[in-house]
């Protein structure tokens, strides 16, 4: 007797859950967006169709400009100095003669485990005027620094970068101390028999090991960066004086639920989106390309 063709609805009922929860928190919202930018919205229930005219105005506003320079500010910060301490620390840290490596590594990675609105809050003290902790510190090592620095006043990108450097260095340095315990020891002793000393040992040995994990690590922080938004919020309780800390997330989240205008908000949510996937595109080109 042969068996029946019916397909089995079990694993559609295994499905089923996440189906339904991916349609529902996924699927409708972002076609919902989809269509709230090409409407101009008065309040939940009051929408005009306005065609283009929401990414035509984009193109124009200089809020949205100030926006993306700051977060580009921001994101090179993060890979400019950031990843480079990050794998710094790992290479540091990944040295068998070296004491105390755990308690390092858990010391470094420890302030990636506390949330972006305590750091806020933190770093809101360590850079005030006068009474702040690194005021004092670089006034005490160096007489010639103000007490009076404008951290949060005149120089509010540094600031950034210097509360995610905190948070974040010893999170992507796991990624690296990880990639590094890969590469082989032989190849390493091998190498160094040839004559090669640390630094070519690295660009020829290490390097091309770590890439994959590299790549991956850079994507992460770009992605991360673009969408920067609990840290310049907390820290300057908005957008900071004179826009300097207005990122492209904090001008969607102002444009949409300050303003209430959802439909230009889903617009400029749509364009983030946009160059997070052409980040991701070009990047995963890179990668490919190394590979072969």
């Amino acid at each position: 007797m042969s068996k029946s063709r019916t397909p089995s609805i079990t694993p559609w009922l295994f499905l089923a859950p996440f189906l339904v929860t991916f349609a529902v928190f996924t699927i409708y919202p972002l076609s919902q967006s989809f269509v709230l930018s090409f409407q101009q919205t008065f309040g939940p229930r009051s929408t005009v169709p306005v065609g283009f005219e929401n990414f035509r105005y984009l193109s124009t506003d200089p809020l949205f400009w100030i926006a993306l320079k700051n977060t580009v500010i921001f994101t090179l910060g993060s890979l400019c100095v950031q990843l480079p301490l990050s794998l710094g620390l790992a290479l540091l840290l990944n040295r068998p003669e070296l004491k105390g490596r755990s308690l390092f590594r858990l010391i470094f990675f420890a302030p990636s485990l506390v949330g972006l609105v305590f750091v806020g809050m933190i770093f809101s003290l360590i850079f005030e005027k006068r009474t702040g902790l690194l005021n004092v510190a670089l006034h005490s090592v160096i007489p010639q620094f103000p007490l009076e620095f404008p951290w949060l006043q005149n120089y509010v990108m540094p600031a950034l970068i210097i509360a995610a450097l905190w948070l974040y260095v010893g999170f992507n340095m796991v990624y690296f101390l990880a990639a590094l315990q890969n590469v082989p020891g032989e190849l390493m002793e091998s190498a160094g028999i040839d004559g090669a000393g640390p630094w070519d040992r690295f660009v020829h040995v290490t390097l091309p090991h770590i890439t994959p994990v590299a790549g991956f690590v850079v994507l992460l922080s770009i992605l991360g960066s673009f969408q920067l938004f609990e840290l310049p919020f907390v820290l300057l309780g908005g957008s900071g004086p004179e826009n300097r800390g207005l990122t492209l997330v904090m001008y969607l989240y102002n444009t949409g639920f300050v303003t209430g205008d959802l439909g230009y908000a889903s617009a400029i949510g749509w364009v983030l989106a946009l160059i997070l996937a052409s980040v991701t595109i070009v990047q995963r080109t890179i990668s490919r390309k190394g590979e072969e």
